[in-house]
C-alpha cells in the first residue's frame, strides 16, 4: 500500500475544507460526531432490509450509498489530519495487530471474537 496516496487524499480534503473556511468548525470532537452522523446516514439507507430485498435496495440506492460512504471517508480523513495520525501507517499497523489476534488457521470462516478462538 502506498501511504502517500492516503496523504494526498487527506491533503485534498483539507484543501476543500480550507477553501470554505470550515476549519473553525472542525475540532476533533466535532469531526468524531460528524463521522458518527455520516455513518448513521449510510446505515439508514439499508436499515430493515435483508436478503434479496437488501440487494435490491443496494442496487437502487448505489449512488446515494456511494455519496454517504464518501462523506464518512471525508470525516475520517479530516479527523486523521486533526489528530496528526498517519492514517496509512496506522492502517497497516492495525492490520498486523489484528492478524496476530486472528490467525488464519483459527479465524478463517469464523465470526468468533479472538478471545473465543
Amino acid at each position: 500500500m502506498n501511504a502517500d496516496s492516503v496523504k494526498e487524499l487527506i491533503a485534498a480534503a483539507v484543501r476543500f475544507r480550507d477553501e470554505r473556511d470550515w476549519a473553525q468548525f472542525h475540532n476533533p470532537k466535532e469531526l468524531a460526531i460528524s463521522l458518527a452522523v455520516e455513518s448513521a446516514e449510510l446505515l439508514q439507507l439499508m436499515q430493515w432490509f435483508r436478503g434479496p430485498e437488501l440487494a435490491r435496495v443496494i442496487e437502487e440506492k448505489h449512488d446515494h450509498l456511494t455519496d454517504e460512504l464518501a462523506d464518512v471517508f471525508f470525516s475520517v480523513l479530516l479527523l486523521a489530519d486533526e489528530l496528526k495520525i498517519d492514517l496509512g501507517r496506522s492502517f497497516i499497523d492495525k492490520l498486523a495487530k489484528t492478524a496476530a489476534k486472528y490467525p488464519v488457521e483459527k479465524a478463517k470462516g469464523s465470526p468468533k471474537k479472538y478471545t473465543e478462538l
